[in-house]
């Protein structure tokens, strides 16, 4: 039975769509059959970042309104056999999708994949509560600055509240994934240090993603930046994010210190 995770944010911006495509490569790159998942209907920029937006026929709108098939619309990369997308709408809009549309498709991927990743639009609105409904566990993304973490804050209540998991009285596994950390702006104070989001936010740590051009050069290439350049630092932290999501405990290293904080990555509870 696969795992779901779902990625978002309160915030737009700060890296949901890049960080599923790494993460689903990256989880794909260890042979596990993975599915990323774009929920973002009307602007679909997870084809983009993946490669394969010539390649879309169908969607995940035209599965719910039984315009075709599951199969139809999964598209399986051409570098890593094992990963797979489904993309959203980009004419449509979010009332496209329903409750019981989105329920049969969650339920009919997890016979067939290790890990489904659901991209979720920022915000709260229906496309962002569909996308987390089905979650196992969820990695919120968040930039080291105040309006990025406190509506990432008001995300965390939603997964507490508007999810099947909350719904059945159990807990929702949340991770923090903080994203275009500049150890050098930080110092100066011009973004939040790592210390102080943990702070505020109180939920485990999964990795921290440096700032770096690579992601967008990437993301320009279409190639998930785990399978652009492996050896780059953004690479290599999504790598090791994927692999503390499977369970691995690793360390976390601060970009621009020697420190780790394993303590603050496991000693916290989910809020």
């Amino acid at each position: 039975m696969a795992k779901v995770i779902v990625v978002t944010s309160g915030k737009g911006g700060v890296g949901k769509t890049t960080s599923t495509a790494a993460l689903g490569a990256a989880l794909a790159q260890r042979g596990e059959k993975t599915v990323v998942i774009d929920f973002d209907v009307g602007l679909r920029n997870l084809d983009l970042v993946m490669g394969a937006e010539r390649r879309v026929v169908y969607d995940l709108v035209n599965v719910i309104q039984g315009d075709a098939k599951l199969p139809q619309a999964l598209i399986r990369d051409k570098r890593v056999e094992t990963l797979f997308l489904l993309p959203a709408s980009q004419t449509r809009d979010k009332d496209a999708l329903t409750t019981e549309g989105v329920e049969t498709v969650m339920e009919t991927l997890k016979r067939h994949f290790d890990w489904i990743i659901c991209d979720s639009p920022a915000g709260i609105e229906r496309g962002a509560t569909l996308a987390m409904r089905h979650a196992d566990a969820a990695v919120i993304v968040t930039n080291p600055e105040v309006s990025s973490v406190r509506d990432s804050d008001r995300i965390i209540g939603l997964l507490d509240s508007k999810t099947l998991k909350a719904e059945n009285g159990e807990r929702m596994e949340k991770h923090l994934l903080l994203t275009r950390y500049d150890p050098v702006r930080a110092a100066r104070g011009d973004m939040l240090k790592v210390d102080d989001v943990l702070e505020i936010l109180s939920i485990p740590l999964l990795g921290i993603i440096p700032e770096s051009m690579e992601v967008l050069r990437a993301s320009n290439l279409g190639t998930p930046v785990t399978l652009a350049d492996k050896s780059s630092a953004p690479a290599l932290a999504y790598e090791q994010a994927a692999r503390r999501l499977a369970g691995e405990i690793i360390p976390v290293t601060i970009p621009g210190e020697r420190r780790s904080i394993l303590a603050k990555m496991f000693g916290r509870r989910a809020a």
